[in-house]
């Protein structure tokens, strides 16, 4: 049976393994933490659960094709609902907006919020809707790295539709385009998040990503996100993958053009092919620090990373939901500063996400499970003590005042990640959260692809190459390194 080895138990990682043991290989899996599951992770605090990591579902079939793949029913392992409402919506000027889940729902009430003719809300998301049919076959779903992929029949409609993707404009001149009320064009910039990107900057072909959202429905696990991982976990185990906790991967050993073993702290562990789960640049750095490093591919601008509190709150806030955003006043001014001084402005834009929502037994009972993130700079030395105290009291102070109460008072638990914090527990570079930002129209070319140039036998898989990050394309990530694993050694 050929032998595979993977280092790293993240969820692009667990996916490929489930996925190569599906293609007959037997499947080591290295993992330096003591737990599965990467940034997808749990913790208890105080009688309080919180998941650490991605807190938005969408596409949960990607999940569900794991299970069916390894000959297994989806449902008696792993269970979620749609969210009848995909987020909540508060500025300092007092307005709120209930983001329904839905086309139609959306466009009514966008249309009556933030008094745009429903027939722009409309045209907008169709277009959105029609870029993703487009394009996502192709950027998403296939190596971008393979001549074969640029022959199909689908690429070849995207590229003949590329006039109208906006991949010349910035998704702030796109949004700008299509509405004239300041809030929505700031509600759709947010997309640019979804892949740590600044909106001012990253290609208006990102304006695809309300589809995912508004029709395709954003989900919630049972018991949480860590669900996610623990299932998949849980899968492999019993389809026979082999997981090595507490084992760093110290190096690949190569010989010729062939990787040849992993190395460990306990010996070396060959294989016939090898996947890194690890972000591309520590693979490189650190891994293989004797082979010729894609380095033009390396330097890009890093995304953003992420400064988070995780807060057991005393009391329950009914106006609240499952996910909550509360704008800051000057959008530009954020970004700016998140990506050209590597710091925070004066005003942030907060993400609220409370699973106790959903899952009443995340908290005590009458209290909620706050996970309060702001977007924040990769680590580059900065004083995170400083900025911490800095965004806390930013943060207080902005909800306490939109919600009209003293949220200092309601916090009986607390802990915090920084971005160095997120770059030390995952092997993130810099703590960034997707890897290479998407600041140009050639971000999606210019990705590491989901193999090795050099080494015939390695490959890659996760956020930090081909497609992006996030749970969804890391899972789209382990089907197309799996699928380009056969052609080449199969």
């Amino acid at each position: 049976m050929p032998q595979a080895g993977i280092v790293g138990a993240g969820i692009a990682g667990l996916a490929t393994a489930i996925r190569l043991r599906a293609k007959g290989y037997q499947v080591d899996v290295f993992e330096a933490n003591p737990y599965p599951g990467g940034k997808v992770h749990a913790a208890s605090l105080g009688g309080y659960r919180f998941d650490l990591g991605p807190s938005l579902f969408t596409l949960p079939e990607l999940v569900d094709e794991l299970f069916e793949l390894s000959g297994e029913q989806p449902g008696e392992h792993f269970r979620y609902h749609q969210m009848e409402t995909t987020c909540h919506y508060f500025w300092d000027d007092g307005t709120r907006f209930q983001a329904p889940a839905g086309r139609e729902n959306f466009v009514r009430e966008a249309s009556r919020v933030f008094s745009e003719p429903e027939a722009r809300i409309r045209s907008y998301l169709q277009a959105a809707a029609k870029k993703y049919e487009l394009t996502a076959p192709v950027f998403l779903e296939k190596s971008l790295h393979r001549i074969g992929t640029y022959l199909s029949a689908a690429t070849l409609k995207a590229l003949a539709s590329s006039a109208g993707l906006g991949m010349l404009q910035s998704l702030d001149q796109v949004n700008r385009n299509n509405f004239e009320n300041p809030k929505l064009v700031q509600l759709f910039n947010r997309y640019a998040t979804y892949n740590g990107s600044d909106p001012y900057r990253t290609p208006g072909i990102m304006s695809m990503i309300p589809h995912l959202e508004m029709e395709m429905g954003t989900y919630y696990p049972q018991d949480g996100m860590h669900s996610i991982t623990r299932s998949l976990y849980e899968l492999a185990l019993r389809k026979g993958v082999r997981f090595h906790f507490g084992k760093a991967v110290h190096r690949l050993e190569t010989r010729g053009n062939s990787v040849v073993a992993i190395q460990t702290g306990d010996g070396r562990h060959p294989a016939d092919v090898f996947v890194s789960n690890m972000d591309v640049v520590p693979t490189y750095r650190k891994l293989l620090p004797d082979e010729p490093a894609p380095e033009q591919t390396l330097s890009q601008e890093r995304s953003s990373s992420a400064l988070i509190f995780y807060w057991g709150m005393r009391h329950s806030f009914p106006e609240l939901d499952l996910h909550n955003f509360f704008f800051s006043r000057d959008y530009r001014e954020e970004f700016r500063c998140l990506f050209e001084e590597k710091g925070l402005a004066g005003d942030l834009t907060v993400y609220v996400n409370i699973t106790s929502k959903e899952t009443p037994s995340d908290a005590p009972a009458g209290c909620e499970n706050w996970f309060v993130m702001v977007n924040a700079p990769g680590d580059y030395g900065q004083d995170w003590k400083k900025i911490t105290n800095q965004a806390r009291g930013i943060i207080l102070q902005k909800l306490g005042e939109i919600l009209d109460t003293d949220l200092e008072k309601a916090i009986e638990v607390e802990e915090v990640l920084t971005p160095a914090g997120i770059a030390d527990r995952t092997q993130s570079y810099r703590g960034a959260l997707y890897g290479a930002a998407s600041n140009n129209r050639l971000a999606a070319f210019l990705r590491h692809p989901n193999f090795s140039s050099r080494l015939k036998n390695l490959y890659f898989t996760g956020g930090s190459v081909h497609p992006g990050g996030g749970i969804p394309l890391c899972l789209l990530s382990a089907r197309i390194t799996a699928e380009c694993i056969p052609e080449k050694n199969g």
